[in-house]
């Protein structure tokens, strides 16, 4: 479960009179430390020089040396996302603050509980443009859950309590604790645990009742429902109770981008992922729905297409802890406010109740549905150029690893693949970059998943254009046995900006050669470039190079492999919805297409 601070403390808070004196920076590790944090990464520099002097002495804390305080950001969403439990990453201030700030902004979009520790320049030197000062605070305000600046050593232990409470508690997501240098290097007793109260901070984990039964009545009367499940179900380990619920109902289900393992793929109910890539019985499920059961989902432009032309005949019934999104995109006929895990277990007994048994008949709905999946199975078209087909390697990849493993990806072409092609049983095994998009993601997330599930197999699912903003972090990796494995989708291109050019801008492929692939210069030459940084290094270029490559990276556990697969160019990602135009116009390939008129 998400770290709790008014649990994890291990013994009865002591007086200041008898409490242990301390340097504010050591009070920030026995912090951690009695948070239950074990692992933390983080690069040093001035204004967090205490913190890190403190570090030499920490009695349980692991931390992490990364290459670049982007890559600690991103480590620790990787963490957090595959376990659950809160990431922590650790700068100076400056330019090693706003170097987190893009992993901020990506956990804030993706409700990835997250803790940023940052140095600040000495209390007196602020505002005077003192070197490497920056206003993190001010910065992170709009995309963090709450952004604390200490100047006072004695306040360090409540405002990391109170970081670590408000990024794991209600709607998950990113906290800020910018500490300057003063409070660091100033001793004061250490008081454990700190008392707080967060006055306006009040989570709504328990459903209003009156709405619970609302909602059960509305889906016992629906001829055509849908379970649109969303990221926040897997954030609130809420898969089982789905799982009850949907089997209750006998529902279809769909499962967004960032919800992919929340209910499983084999399972018969389970349509896929909706939305401008989705499969087009998702896509079509949702749009034809007369109740949509939206659950940890916040109707986001890449699953609805037109807000205004989307499910155009649906009652919408809408879970979610966070009050702020309900309504926001689509007017829910029956809100609901709660921790969807306790909602899903509060809705199953009310539809029980509500058709004392009774299912509803929904074979009209699932024949129309079946109709769909036969017609329009998610398949690719094979390369004409000789070239490896993108879709196939992705598609091995899953089924030699198997459910087990953990699948990260990057931003573009490859994650789209990775979320369509491989199957996934689970929760917290595919871990992307959803709402910020953000490119560089992969490698350290894959990381950070890795040091959080040692035992499982982690696959950096990247592509060429990605793989080069963050691939310093291999050797983060390999000097502490992170064995990860990382497969670069390599199109020499920045492959998804090139299908939209193929599309919309009748092939002008305007700055997205990247020269890393087939019949280019390679610049640089991944292999070489793995093998610099210690790692085991592969190229695959035939087909039947394949399966042996991605078998070998499996039983390689001694160091992180890297395999270049060089793939067409020219493979897209289908089905595809157009920006601005209704879910009803899914494409399910460019030869069933219309002609393109509006951007992406």
């Amino acid at each position: 479960m998400p770290a709790d601070p008014t649990t994890a403390f291990p013994r009865p808070p002591a007086t200041s009179s008898h409490a242990p004196v301390m340097t504010g920076a050591a009070a920030v590790v026995r912090s951690l430390e009695l948070l239950g944090v074990d692992d933390v990464f983080g690069l040093p520099g001035g204004a967090i020089l205490p913190a890190y002097d403190a570090l030499m002495s920490a009695e349980s804390l692991n931390h992490i040396l990364v290459r670049h305080e982007q890559g600690a950001g991103h480590a620790a969403e990787g963490y957090a996302s595959a376990t659950g439990r809160v990431g922590v990453a650790i700068a100076t201030s400056g330019p090693g603050a706003t170097n987190l700030v893009t992993a901020i902004a990506d956990a804030y979009m993706d409700s990835v509980p997250l803790v940023a520790i940052t140095g600040q320049v000495f209390s007196t030197l602020m505002g005077t443009d003192a070197f490497q000062e920056a206003d993190i605070v001010g910065i992170t305000m709009p995309i963090t859950k709450h952004s604390f600046l200490v100047k006072d050593a004695a306040d360090i232990p409540r405002a990391i309590a109170q970081a670590f409470e408000i990024a794991s508690t209600g709607r998950p997501g990113p906290v800020l604790v910018d500490i300057t240098k003063d409070a660091q290097q100033a001793e004061v007793p250490f008081v454990w645990p700190p008392k707080f109260d967060l006055p306006g901070y009040r989570p709504v984990t328990k459903a209003h009742g009156k709405q619970i039964q609302a909602a059960a009545a509305m889906i016992a009367e629906s001829a055509k429902p849908v379970l649109y499940v969303g990221g926040g179900v897997i954030r609130a380990r809420a898969s089982a109770q789905l799982r009850t619920f949907a089997e209750t109902t006998g529902a279809p289900i769909v499962t967004t981008l960032m919800a992919r393992g929340a209910f499983p793929d084999s399972h018969e109910q389970h349509l896929g992922m909706p939305g401008m890539h989705g499969t087009v019985p998702a896509v079509l499920a949702l749009q034809e729905a007369d109740v949509i059961v939206a659950l940890g989902a916040r109707f986001d432009d890449r699953v609805t297409g037109k807000a205004a032309l989307f499910a155009p005949n649906a009652k919408v019934v809408h879970v979610d802890v966070d009050p702020a999104e309900i309504g926001k995109i689509r007017h829910a006929e029956v809100p609901i406010v709660g921790d969807v895990k306790d909602v899903l277990v509060d809705l199953d007994t009310a539809y029980r109740s509500t058709t004392a048994g009774d299912r509803p008949d929904f074979a009209g709905w699932w024949q129309y549905l079946r109709g769909l999946q036969d017609q329009y199975p998610l398949g690719y078209t094979p390369p004409t150029d000789g070239l490896l087909a993108p879709q196939h390697i992705i598609q091995r990849i899953g089924e030699l690893t198997g459910p087990e493993g953990v699948f990260v990806a990057g931003v573009g072409q490859h994650q789209m693949w990775s979320a369509q092609f491989i199957r996934y049983e689970r929760p917290n095994s595919w871990i992307n970059s959803g709402g910020a998009g953000t490119m560089g993601f992969s490698v350290p997330a894959a990381m950070g998943a890795k040091v959080g599930e040692p035992d499982r197999p982690v696959w950096a699912i990247d592509g060429d254009g990605c793989f080069q903003m963050t691939n310093q972090e291999l050797a983060t990796c390999v000097l502490n046995n992170i064995p990860i494995k990382v497969a670069i989708i390599n199109n020499s291109s920045l492959g998804m900006v090139r299908q939209w050019q193929t599309l919309f801008y009748d092939g002008r492929y305007s700055h997205t050669d990247l020269n890393t692939g087939h019949d280019t210069r390679r610049i640089p030459d991944f292999v070489k470039l793995a093998d610099a940084y210690g790692c085991l290094a592969i190229r695959v270029e035939k087909e039947e190079e394949i399966d042996d490559a991605i078998r070998l990276a499996l039983e390689t556990n001694d160091r992180p492999v890297v395999i270049d697969f060089v793939v067409s160019s020219d493979a897209m990602v289908w089905p595809m919805v157009p920006q601005g135009v209704s879910n009803s116009y899914v494409q399910y390939a460019r030869e069933h297409s219309p002609a393109f008129g509006e951007e992406i």
